[in-house]
């Protein structure tokens, strides 16, 4: 049977939102991307609230986000509103569309951050793990993923919600390896610090699937620990993308490097590690293609 309906996306024209919709459209859905550039397919954020959802509507996702670790942008109090609003307030205003809609679509799927959990090289957290606020990150995912609820008893009963932690989002397109990938190929890449600190990784083609099977699958519900099956360490994928480059990595980058360039609070993202299991992912029987570091840096740099 073919797909029905068409899936809203916000954050559409993003390096996982344009990757998201073109999968899509290859499996029979419509996509109707929110935008502030006009265009065939697209709505903004204003037509939306005018007008509601786009009638016909199967899913609901929200990729929306300043891009946090634009190393172009200061680390300021007026730049981390910005990456508040645009994840926290999006995310809410969805909501609301969805609440007053007539027409509920079956799913709302949000995509948040394993920033939630606390670094600790020692502890492995799966989706039922305690989560509590420590820092601005873990501030931001608990707002975030609060602001995916409903007030409408008829649209809590119709409309699921899934809130995907996503790790590091690895793709020959975007992301960190957009970043890596010249530094590494002149043999300029390196651990960060130790290389000890965990990496929470997932491929860009597997954390695509795992929307659309939340999107497909109706006991798909709440949090999803978007990372790979298999977890790494920072000079685990640093030896296997050097690899995969045929190029060596023997320079560790000082841990100062990065608290210097995007501000301690931020570079914590790099310099600090969980390790993470998608424990729920698997057990509702999510596959992955890419399940460990090696076959995911062999796939990007052979594209």
């Amino acid at each position: 049977m073919s797909p029905t309906g068409s899936i809203l996306v916000g954050g559409g024209t993003g390096f996982i939102g344009k990757s998201l919709c073109n999968l899509l459209k290859q499996k029979g859905y419509g996509t109707t991307v929110i935008s502030r550039m006009p265009g065939v397919q697209r709505v903004s954020w204003n037509e939306l609230q005018q007008l509601g959802l786009p009638k016909n509507t199967r899913a609901v996702v929200n990729l929306a986000g300043q891009n946090v670790m634009d190393v172009t942008r200061r680390w300021t109090a007026g730049f981390k509103q910005n990456i508040i609003h645009s994840r926290v307030n999006t995310t809410k205003t969805l909501a609301a569309l969805i609440d007053k809609s007539e027409e509920k679509p079956p799913v709302f799927i949000v995509i948040s951050g394993v920033g939630a959990y606390k670094p600790d090289n020692s502890y492995e957290y799966t989706e039922d793990s305690c989560v509590k606020p420590y820092d601005f990150f873990s501030e931001l995912c608990k707002d975030w993923e609060e602001a995916a609820q409903f007030q409408d008893s008829e649209t809590k009963r119709k409309c699921r919600i899934v809130k995907i932690r996503s790790g590091v989002v690895l793709g020959r397109d975007g992301g960190m390896i957009k970043q890596l990938y010249l530094p590494f190929f002149l043999g300029l890449g390196g651990p960060v610090g130790d290389g000890s600190q965990f990496l929470p990784w997932i491929h860009i083609d597997d954390l695509i699937n795992l929307i659309i099977f939340a999107i497909e699958n109706p006991l798909v519900e709440g949090v999803l620990n978007g990372v790979a099956e298999k977890p790494c360490t920072n000079m685990q994928f640093t030896k296997a993308f050097a690899k995969a480059l045929r190029r060596p990595a023997l320079i560790p980058i000082p841990s100062f490097v990065f608290n210097a360039l995007l501000d301690k609070e931020r570079a914590v993202m790099l310099t600090e590690g969980q390790k993470v299991i998608p424990k729920k992912t698997l057990s509702l029987g999510f596959r992955y293609k890419y399940p460990d570091i090696e076959t995911a840096c062999n796939e990007i740099v052979n594209k």
